[in-house]
C-alpha cells in the first residue's frame, strides 16, 4: 500500500464538469418571431439614435482631428488632417483657460449650494409643512419648465443697478447694491443666484422621493435618546439618502458644467469675459467656423464631465469596506491506493 496525496477539492467523477459553460438555448420560430417583433419596435429610436445622436458624435471626434473650417463643408476633400495638433493649440489658448476657470466657478460654488438648498426646502416640505404641500411643490418647481427668456426678462429687472428689487430691499438697510450684471465681481455670483433659483427644483423634487424611503421609526429612536434636528439629519437622513444626493449631484454637477443659457442670454459672456463659459467659447468657436477647435474644445469638455462624475462617485458613492478574505488553498489528505498488482 502506497500513500498518494490528492486535493481535498478535487471534484467527483461524475456530474457536470466544472467550469463548463452555460447551455446554449435553441432558437425556435417562436423565438425568432419575438425577436423579429421587438427589433421592429426598437427600429425607430435605433434610426434616430443613429442619425442624431451617434453619426454627430463620430462625426465630431473626426473634426476634432483635422482643420476643417466653414468653407470646407463644400470641398471635404480639402481637409487636411492634423492629428492632436487641435487640442494643443485649445490647451494653449488663453480665452479657453479663462473660460474653464468660470465654468469651475459655477461649478465649485453652484452645486453645493443648490444641493443645500434644495435639500433643506424638501426637508421642510417633507416634515414641516403638511398643509397645501402641493402647492409649495408645484411652486418650487416651476422655475424648472419655465422659459429662459422669461426668466431672463425678471432676472435682469430683479438685478438692475438703480431699480431693481435686489439693489432696493438691499437699501433699506443702508447698503448700497453693486452693479450686478455690468461689475466683473458680481456677474458670476449673479448668474450662480439665478442658476440656483431656476434648478433647485428637480432636486426638491429628488430628494423629495429619497426622504420618503426614510424610516420615521429611526427619527423617533433617536429622538428618544436625545438627538435633536441636525443631529437626526447629519447623522440618519443624509447616510439613508446619499445614494439620491449621489444621483442629485451628478446631473447637477453635468448640467452646470455646460451652462449655457444664463450667460447666453443675460451678460453675453461679459463683462470683461467674465461669465464665458466652456460651452458658450464652444458655441462662438462653430459660430467663427473653426470646426476643428469646437470639436476639440467639447472633447475637452467631455473628460472634464467624466472626471467630476468619477470624483463625485468616490465622495458620494458606496464602498465597502469589509476585508477581503483570501482564498483559501486547497490541502492535501492522504489517500491510501493499493499498488497494481499487490495482492490484498
Amino acid at each position: 500500500m502506497s500513500a498518494t496525496t490528492l486535493p481535498k477539492s478535487s471534484a467527483p467523477a461524475s456530474g457536470p464538469a466544472r467550469g463548463a459553460g452555460p447551455a446554449v438555448r435553441r432558437s425556435t420560430p417562436l423565438r425568432r418571431r419575438r425577436s423579429r417583433a421587438a427589433w421592429g419596435f426598437a427600429l425607430p429610436f435605433v434610426t434616430l439614435f443613429m442619425v442624431f445622436t451617434a453619426w454627430p458624435v463620430v462625426s465630431s471626434l473626426l473634426m476634432s482631428l483635422t482643420d476643417i473650417k466653414s468653407r470646407d463643408l463644400q470641398n471635404p476633400f480639402a481637409v487636411n488632417f492634423v492629428g492632436l495638433n487641435n487640442f494643443k493649440a485649445v490647451l494653449s489658448d488663453e480665452l479657453f483657460w479663462q473660460a474653464a476657470r468660470n465654468t469651475g466657478y459655477f461649478v465649485i460654488v453652484g452645486v453645493p449650494l443648490v444641493m443645500f438648498v434644495a435639500l433643506m426646502i424638501a426637508v421642510g416640505l417633507n416634515t414641516g409643512i403638511t398643509r397645501a404641500a402641493g402647492f409649495f411643490r408645484v411652486g418650487y418647481y416651476m422655475p424648472v419648465v419655465t422659459s429662459i427668456v422669461a426668466v431672463a426678462v425678471v432676472w435682469r429687472f430683479l438685478l438692475a443697478r438703480d431699480n431693481g428689487l435686489i439693489n432696493i430691499a438691499l437699501s433699506w438697510f443702508g447698503i448700497q447694491g453693486p452693479n450686478w450684471l455690468g461689475d466683473a465681481n458680481w456677474s458670476m455670483p449673479a448668474l450662480i443666484m439665478m442658476a440656483v433659483w431656476r434648478s433647485m427644483g428637480t432636486l426638491i423634487v429628488i430628494f423629495l422621493a429619497g426622504l420618503q424611503g426614510v424610516p420615521t421609526s429611526l427619527h423617533e429612536a433617536a429622538a428618544l435618546d436625545g438627538a435633536n434636528a441636525w443631529q437626526r439629519l447629519r447623522n440618519i437622513t443624509v447616510p439613508t439618502i446619499r445614494p439620491t444626493l449621489l444621483f442629485g449631484a451628478v446631473i447637477t454637477g453635468i448640467g452646470y458644467l455646460q451652462f449655457f443659457e444664463e450667460p447666453f442670454v443675460m451678460t453675453q459672456g461679459g463683462p470683461l469675459n467674465s461669465t464665458l463659459s466652456v460651452s458658450y467659447y464652444i458655441y462662438k468657436q462653430f459660430g467663427f467656423g473653426n470646426y476643428g477647435i469646437a470639436s476639440a474644445m467639447s472633447y475637452i469638455l467631455f473628460l472634464a464631465i467624466v472626471l467630476l462624475t468619477l470624483i463625485q462617485f468616490r465622495l458620494l458613492g458606496e464602498h465597502d469596506r469589509r476585508p477581503r478574505r483570501r482564498p483559501r488553498r486547497a490541502t492535501a489528505v492522504a489517500v491510501s491506493v493499493p499498488k497494481a498488482g499487490s495482492a490484498r
